[in-house]
């Protein structure tokens, strides 16, 4: 059998500098001296006989090895954290998972996918379960759990990490909304281009109209504008906001039209405090993913919880169906 030269420690270490760019930055993290991080950095460069760095002044850039090499590095430290877990807690690989979602499934969809999951767990009688959930856009979530931060990533836009399996779930409808007193309404009423009760807004009527809009990165931000922009042309008044939730208070005190999942408008529409807007654009969805590194090591509760998903995914495609 051959020896193994290569310590997790200079992995750990290497991963550390890819992240921070200098062995300065990066000798906080691994709580060694600098001088101390540069001679791992080039202890494994020369046990590998490999540069994995540019040097460019002080700052260190992954070469086109170091690249190959950082997922590798990343997969094998995530594979030690998950041993050094179990041996301290010998029901950590069946009880514990870190999941993100993206801003609208973590709002709406993921608290009954939980209570789903918990509620089975419960009922089997196992011991308690822990969870680390994050909330973000979905390129956040990408990028965490590409760097093994997060187990999973449930995500309503299209992954572009390419170290991640992305797996079709949930199909979302996009709609239309704007306060019932909202202006591009009013004055489509007014010309007499719609008839009450079956309202149909026109694309110049669209293009005319105030847009509140999430930020770049978002993957409603990322659907909208595939969906929108091809008839739309551009936004030309936007107000762009960090949050669904923003979106929707800003449409209901009538500051602007904003393009949001069902999910997240269905209340207000109920209340009437939204009004869902007929336009004459082609019907609104959007695809939503099940996304984990392809080089992750399933656990038991991460297989669970996908099970878990994938029925529920399976039991709201029947349900619009019906």
């Amino acid at each position: 059998m051959d020896v193994l030269r290569l310590t997790l420690r200079q992995l750990q270490i290497f991963v550390a500098v890819a992240r921070r760019g200098s062995t300065t930055a990066a000798s906080t993290e691994v709580a060694l001296s600098q001088s101390a991080t540069s001679s791992a950095v080039n202890e494994l460069e020369r046990l590998l006989s490999l540069r994995l760095f540019d040097r460019v002044g002080k700052r260190l850039l992954l070469n086109d090895n170091g690249r190959a090499l950082l997922p590798r590095a990343l997969a094998l430290l995530d594979g030690a954290s998950g041993i050094e877990q179990m041996a301290r807690d010998g029901m950590a690989q069946t009880q514990s998972l870190r999941i993100g979602a993206s801003t609208t499934i973590g709002n709406y969809v993921l608290p009954k996918l939980l209570g789903q999951f918990l509620g089975e767990r419960h009922h089997a009688g196992d011991a308690p379960w822990r969870s680390k959930v994050t909330i973000g856009n979905t390129e956040t979530i990408c990028a965490a759990v590409a760097a093994f931060e997060l187990d999973m990533g449930l995500i309503e836009g299209p992954s572009h990490e390419a170290s991640l399996t992305v797996t079709p779930w949930l199909q979302d409808e996009l709609v239309v909304v704007c306060s019932p007193e909202s202006a591009p309404v009013q004055s489509t009423r007014a010309s007499g281009a719609v008839q009450l009760g079956s309202e149909r807004l026109s694309v110049k009527a669209l293009r005319d109209a105030v847009w509140l809009l999430r930020e770049p990165g978002s993957g409603t931000r990322e659907t909208t504008d595939h969906l929108l922009l091809p008839h739309l042309r551009s936004y030309r008044r936007s107000i762009e906001l960090g949050s669904s939730e923003a979106l929707k208070h800003a449409a209901a005190e009538g500051l602007g039209m904003t393009c949001l999942s069902q999910w997240v408008v269905k209340d207000f529409i109920d209340s009437g405090r939204l009004r869902r807007v007929a336009t004459t654009l082609p019907k609104l969805t959007r695809q939503c993913y099940l996304v984990v590194h392809q080089d992750k090591q399933s656990t038991p509760a991460l297989l669970r919880f996908m099970a878990q998903a994938s029925l529920l995914g399976k039991a709201l495609l029947q349900n619009v169906q019906a």
